[in-house]
């Protein structure tokens, strides 16, 4: 009996010491505003690679590995952080547009939908982030039309090899792929 009351003061000591997670989030960047783009914009919930799917930050540990970030975790679910702020930056970008997501509150009939499927977006040793995805828009209403559609690889380095430098890298990324999408909504 004693030996089971040591134990479990131990593993309940061992809790007490485990470190609180620091909890991090993608922030938007600003952008050149653009005009022309359809007057409602709706942003389907983005498509992740398996691995990006999850609570703690992800980066690439070497060749054929990843590795978690430890206590460091995302505030939201990831998809749903990735929506809100590409739709703020495109907000941003587009000011003739309502943008929203197709995960939040509102649902209205759109003129432009924007897909997103999200591939790769973490930051090697080095703290070079890079995203790769596909991005496809068109027209509301119009699945017979063909939809605008785009591969795109974005780098840019980290500014430090911590994930508060990786963190903002990741936010001006997906400023970066607000720029090309709010070009592709220009056209539809």
């Amino acid at each position: 009996m004693r030996r089971r009351a040591l134990l479990g003061a131990a593993l309940l000591a061992g809790c007490a010491r485990s470190p609180e997670p620091r909890l991090f989030t993608l922030a938007p960047r600003p952008g050149e505003a653009r005009a022309g783009g359809p007057a409602t914009i709706e942003l389907r919930r983005p498509g992740l690679a398996g691995y990006l799917d999850r609570p703690e930050i992800v980066r690439a540990a070497g060749p054929y590995q990843v590795g978690l970030a430890g206590a460091e975790r995302w505030a939201e679910p990831f998809g749903d952080m990735l929506g809100r702020v590409l739709a703020e930056n495109l907000s941003q970008r587009l000011p003739g547009s309502t943008v929203f997501t197709e995960a939040g509150g509102l649902s209205a009939d759109a003129d432009g939908v924007v897909e997103l499927d999200v591939q790769r977006f973490d930051a090697d040793a080095a703290g070079l982030v890079a995203l790769l995805a596909q991005v496809a828009v068109r027209r509301s209403g119009s699945r017979r039309a063909a939809p605008r559609a785009r591969s795109l690889r974005i780098t840019v380095p980290a500014a430090a090899g911590d994930t508060p430098a990786m963190v903002a890298a990741m936010s001006t990324a997906l400023g970066q792929l607000a720029d090309a999408v709010a070009e592709m909504l220009r056209g539809v």
